[in-house]
């Protein structure tokens, strides 16, 4: 089941149209399983479950801590705690992340995105 989500404008920036059934999309374009999205791409993120994810996954967030404040982190169907670790990998950055189901990260990412904040987005496939 892919769920509609209604899109806002945003020039030049990544918005997430629908997601769901294993993929995401933003317009014409989309993205297959789980990945990592900043305001203007989109980049494959090797985690099926929230499970496989350590400290270790947020490299690629850590190299653009420039460019981001808040990390959402969408956790699959599910939210679940965030571990302290990860926390602690991105508070020296000056990046915090806030736990959610996948939806709501979409959704969320996508409010940000309009208000034109630095976000980023780490989202387990539903």
């Amino acid at each position: 089941m892919t769920l509609d989500i209604t899109p806002m404008v945003a020039s030049g920036r990544k918005i997430v149209t629908s997601y769901g059934d294993g993929l995401f999309r933003f317009g014409m374009e989309k993205a297959e399983g789980s990945i990592l999205l900043f305001s203007t791409e989109v980049l494959a993120w090797p985690h099926t479950e929230i499970d496989s994810v350590d400290e270790n996954a947020f490299a690629e967030v850590i190299a653009r801590a420039g460019e981001i404040d808040i990390l959402l982190l969408g956790m699959g169907a599910r939210m679940q705690p965030v571990k302290t670790a990860w926390r602690n990998a991105l508070r020296p950055h000056g990046i915090v992340i806030e736990p959610m189901d996948t939806g709501a990260a979409c959704r969320t990412f996508n409010v940000l995105q309009s208000e034109e904040r630095r976000v980023a987005a780490a989202l387990i496939a539903v």
